[in-house]
């Protein structure tokens, strides 16, 4: 699917890429200006007690452990559950992010395999952006 890292280059985030050649991995910078434009549909991967001790604002949280199930809602019932507009498969905008880059790489995978092609995710998790943002 994606290209493997050189040795050492793990931080370049542009290692891996999607079917459509742009890379899976967002770095602070896109997600702040994804955040500033609205333009992203932001998951949260962890678990509610972690997304309600601090979380990205516009984040929604989508535990790692429903999200199969999650993303195969209904684009009615997706929208009752979490308040926000249904994924599109195709659409280049849906990130997901954890604590520090696992779970969401994770969650990426499962996305992948239901269809979500150009999904992504936040490498750095919300440990770089507390860290970024000086909170």
């Amino acid at each position: 699917m994606g290209k493997s890292c050189p040795v050492g280059e793990m931080s370049s985030a542009i290692c891996s890429t999607t079917p459509s050649g742009r890379a899976s991995v967002v770095t602070y910078s896109q997600l702040k200006t994804m955040l500033s434009t609205h333009d992203i549909q932001l998951f949260d991967v962890r678990n509610p007690d972690e997304y309600q001790a601090g979380h990205i604002p516009d984040a929604v949280n989508m535990p790692l452990g429903s999200l199969d199930e999650s993303l195969k809602l209904s684009p009615e019932d997706f929208q009752q559950k979490f308040a926000v507009k249904a994924p599109g498969k195709d659409d280049d905008n849906l990130v997901f992010h954890c604590q520090s880059g696992r779970r969401s790489a994770k969650a990426l995978d499962v996305a992948r395999q239901l269809g979500f092609s150009r999904a992504r995710h936040y490498k750095g998790g919300y440990s770089e952006w507390v860290e970024q943002e000086g909170k």
